[in-house]
């Protein structure tokens, strides 16, 4: 019987590749391209991401009725994700206060650019300005972040989150597996023509963590998985995931 071969891509992906560089990263990458990436976000974010179950399950618990929560999305790209969410708290009665940053002025452009929501603004900033300002958020959240980061980054990023975030602060990204990559491979290969989104989406595998890996996160810090590719790194200031 011949030996089944493992293709030389899914073999890398036992470990870690920060090398790998996404095309929407690239300075100098395809404008065209580049919006059309940031347009459909919200397609890639509603099917893959699960921001609806992390919603309903650890952010929503969080905020309280009756007075004006507030929430901030580090890395906010293309501003898909805080749109979904101020839809949902807005439908379950809640006043939530959402800031999205992005230090990218493309992504903070096209964010911008698109239709006004209620509670909802865009800043091109770090965390790190928001934290020497002495900003506060009941919820701090990023997504699809921590693969794109430098282990220094990684470790001011979580840094900035304890000093950010009051009661929550949830960071999900990929989860970094030969399932999640031939799922997503496949699943994507008829759609979202003239973007970066396949390609990039498989880079961000092959750079993203395992759950075992995220588990060395500081003291305070607790990872998740969520099957089949999914990675939530949460702290809770009452010390629960819940």
């Amino acid at each position: 019987m011949a030996r089944r071969l493992t293709p030389p891509h899914l073999r890398s992906l036992a470990e870690r590749d920060p090398s790998a560089v996404e095309e929407m990263d690239r300075p100098d990458c395809d404008p065209e391209k580049l919006r059309r990436t940031y347009a459909q976000f919200w397609l890639i974010n509603s099917v893959v991401s699960g921001w609806r179950r992390n919603y309903v399950r650890y952010l929503r618990p969080r905020f309280t009725s009756g007075r004006l929560n507030t929430l901030l999305d580090i890395g906010s790209g293309g501003g898909d994700v805080p749109r979904m969410l101020a839809r949902w708290a807005r439908r379950d009665g809640l006043r939530l206060d959402i800031t999205g940053i992005d230090p990218d002025p493309r992504a903070h452009a096209f964010a911008s650019s698109r239709p006004a929501v209620e509670g909802l603004s865009f800043r091109r900033a770090f965390s790190s300005e928001l934290v020497a300002e002495g900003r506060t958020y009941d919820v701090v959240i990023s997504n699809h972040v921590l693969h794109h980061l430098t282990g220094g980054e990684f470790a001011a990023l979580l840094a900035d989150s304890e000093a950010l975030g009051s009661r929550l602060s949830l960071h999900s990204d990929i989860e970094r597996s030969r399932w999640g990559y031939a799922l997503f491979s496949a699943g994507t290969l008829p759609f979202f023509p003239g973007s970066f989104i396949r390609k990039d989406g498989l880079t961000s595998i092959r750079r993203s963590y395992t759950a075992a890996e995220l588990a060395a996160a500081p003291a305070g810090w607790q990872c998740r998985q969520h099957h089949p590719w999914q990675n939530l790194l949460m702290r809770a200031a009452d010390g629960t995931g819940r």
